[in-house]
């Protein structure tokens, strides 16, 4: 029984990503402009006058390609910075939580009833106030489509105990928020 929950956060992989999409863009517009002043340098030495070459836009154009640099020094120096706090973050956590053994899954999944034919309105909360008389409710979840994030109309209840199993099947049938609910 998995619950689904939003997060906002950098793994390393989007953080790659991240690095690698600004990285590109940086050489590109350095490329661009690096190819527009080679061009100004190349036709001005076909003509033979080197100094009818506008020098105030080479000037502006080497000035840009140099800013860009800059930039994309930042960038990937904020990119590190990025790193090491998430490094940091992850090993100041100390070990990683470990696994949940197969006993541990049995066992929450003994202690769990299906509901089905939950109005897509409904919260956990009030799930949990529903099943509250059958055993004190350890956890609620309401699956979502993982695409639209709406709810699919089913639910799991998880109790502390597994006498509330029984109780809670008693529900069968039972009306929540209009609906006749099915629990399994």
């Amino acid at each position: 029984m998995a619950e689904e929950e939003s997060e906002f956060t950098f793994n390393e992989e989007e953080n790659e990503d991240l690095q690698e999409t600004l990285s590109d863009v940086a050489t590109e517009e350095s490329t661009a402009l690096l190819e527009e002043s080679a061009e100004v340098d190349v036709s001005a030495t076909a003509n033979g006058d080197a100094d009818s070459v506008d020098d105030p836009e080479l000037e502006a154009i080497k000035a840009r390609v140099k800013e860009m640099e800059e930039e994309a020094e930042k960038l990937k120096e904020m990119q590190s910075e990025v790193e090491k706090q998430m490094n940091l973050s992850s090993s100041s956590m100390g070990s990683p939580t470990p696994a949940v053994s197969l006993e541990d899954k049995l066992d929450a999944d003994n202690r769990s009833i299906w509901v089905g034919n939950v109005d897509y309105t409904a919260t956990a909360e009030e799930l949990e106030a529903h099943f509250h008389g059958c055993g004190c409710v350890n956890r609620v979840t309401i699956l979502c489509d993982k695409f639209s994030g709406h709810p699919k109309g089913f639910a799991y209840v998880e109790f502390v105990d597994k006498d509330s199993v029984q109780t809670a099947q008693a529900l069968d049938d039972s009306l929540f928020k209009g609906r006749q609910i099915k629990v399994g």
